[in-house]
């Protein structure tokens, strides 16, 4: 049975009170902070790349972190650093899931 809980959660460069969050790099510090918490562990070079479960991008001109439940399941403090940092800083959280583009999926073969 398929779960009915976010995949995802959205924090999103706007403040509670719809001001948006400076400084302009945020997200990407943000992801870059967590960057080494990923599946299989830390290797050397990890902070050359942003972890799958913590993406930074911008979604309709607002910057985003999208930070991934996954994240919660490897390491609980990982997970309570980015939603702290969302609280502390009134920045607008968002549970979702990201659905993918349908041009960029692959078809099934029948069979």
């Amino acid at each position: 049975m398929a779960s009915n809980l976010p995949k995802e959660v959205f924090i999103q460069g706007i403040t509670k009170d719809g001001r948006t969050f400076r400084p302009s790099d945020w997200a990407e510090r943000l992801a870059g902070v967590l960057s080494s918490f990923r599946p299989g562990g830390p290797q050397p070079g990890d902070h050359l790349s942003y972890s799958p479960w913590c993406v930074p991008t911008s979604i309709n001109g607002v910057k985003v972190v999208i930070v991934n439940s996954e994240l919660r399941d490897y390491d609980v403090m990982a997970w309570d650093f980015a939603m702290n940092f969302a609280r502390d800083n009134g920045l607008q959280v968002a549970e979702a899931c990201l659905v993918p583009d349908p041009a960029t999926l692959t078809p099934r073969k029948p069979g």
